[in-house]
């Protein structure tokens, strides 16, 4: 398929004013128009394209829409380290959200386990588009969820076990990291003698001989501290989630290159870690230069209204390319997904997304999603 005679915001290079794309299911030329000669399937008019729109943490499938406890399987309340657990072995594909999703130009998710724990399991980016979660990955495990702060010293409270201090949150992460280093250690020089099989532990090694980061549930300053510090002592490749103080700590998150997901943005401070939430927090952090994605952490704020959550950054102070690129290249780069999704660029998946108007105003929808080549809308 060709589209011609579109605004494209490619986020791999500058803004092509009037140009085209070349596309099956994957993107195969993008230009400029004026060195384009052939047939199109759709003249854009001047229209916006971008790449599919990307939320880089939420719960959809997990938290499933209109239900109770038979649709909620985020939280495995029942032990403080879950790293074992998977996020595809939860989600449900058919979950209405997904075709929410869909409908407003977002075809790449991250969803995975909640805050309950200190460790919480593994992370899955997916796309939205599917009936068979298998069928849907890009990327899984894409991350190990870990958690600070009043969520996990909260669950446990209740239970009269720990963690229910934040000393204690921190002491089980440090604890269960350096028992992979000591497993993995084992594994590598003990030849036949391999310590036995822990699947807590394997999946926490990936951290570190497979590089995949850990996604830091994090709102106060003092906990993103906190992260800094875990992360810094073990070496691992770490991003802080929500990041609701991050203002108060943009510099220290720049001189460490850690990045950032910023969200829920519209949302009452429904806990005491939220009362210092702010709209303008994803515009400090990327002015100070810290990598930020805006995400909704679907189900807070419903999964299609992520492009107004960018707007409304940009309504206080956020630039507005930044605003685009925090639910576009910026969450691809950050999840380790830029390969296939967050670009228009040969060789990446064909998930684009048309709008006649600003993409990030209240009164736009798209008048065009593509998923994998196909309209779907």
């Amino acid at each position: 398929m060709v589209i011609t005679n579109a605004k494209i915001y490619t986020m791999a290079g500058k803004i092509i004013e009037n140009g085209y794309v070349v596309f099956d299911r994957v993107i195969q030329d993008v230009g400029d128009m004026k060195d384009r000669h052939g047939d199109s399937d759709f003249d854009a008019r001047g229209a916006v394209l971008l790449p599919g729109f990307i939320d880089a943490h939420t719960h959809l499938g997990m938290c499933e829409d209109s239900l109770g406890f038979e649709g909620d399987d985020c939280n495995e309340m029942t032990d403080p380290c879950t790293a074992h657990l998977r996020a595809i072995d939860a989600v449900n594909a058919l979950d209405l959200g997904f075709s929410e999703a869909l409908s407003a130009g977002i075809t790449t998710v991250l969803t995975g386990p909640g805050s309950a724990n200190p460790i919480a399991g593994q992370i899955a980016a997916l796309k939205t588009y599917g009936q068979c979660v298998d069928e849907m990955i890009i990327k899984a495990p894409a991350a190990i969820k870990l958690a600070l702060g009043e969520n996990p010293k909260t669950v446990y409270h209740e239970k009269k076990a720990a963690p229910s201090t934040r000393m204690a949150t921190a002491a089980i992460i440090r604890e269960q990291l350096a028992k992979t280093m000591e497993y993995m250690e084992k594994r590598r020089v003990n030849g036949k003698d391999k310590p036995a099989y822990d699947a807590k532990l394997e999946a926490l090694s990936m951290l570190f001989d497979k590089g995949l980061p850990a996604h830091i549930h994090a709102h106060r300053a003092d906990d993103i501290f906190t992260a800094i510090r875990l992360a810094g002592e073990f070496g691992i490749h770490y991003s802080i989630v929500h990041c609701t103080q991050g203002y108060l700590a943009a510099s220290q998150l720049k001189e460490k290159g850690v990045s950032a997901f910023c969200g829920p943005l519209i949302t009452d401070r429904s806990k005491p870690e939220l009362k210092d939430s702010n709209p303008s927090t994803p515009g400090v952090l990327s002015a100070a230069g810290v990598k930020t994605a805006i995400v909704t952490d679907h189900p807070v704020i419903p999964i299609q209204y992520l492009p107004l959550c960018a707007g409304l950054a940009v309504r206080e102070g956020m630039d507005y390319f930044e605003a685009l690129k925090s639910i576009t290249v910026n969450p691809a780069e950050i999840c380790g997904i830029a390969d296939r999704v967050g670009s228009i660029q040969p060789g990446r998946d064909a998930d684009l997304v048309l709008f006649d108007g600003d993409p990030l105003a209240l009164t736009s929808k798209p008048i065009m999603v593509i998923a994998g080549g196909r309209i779907i809308r």
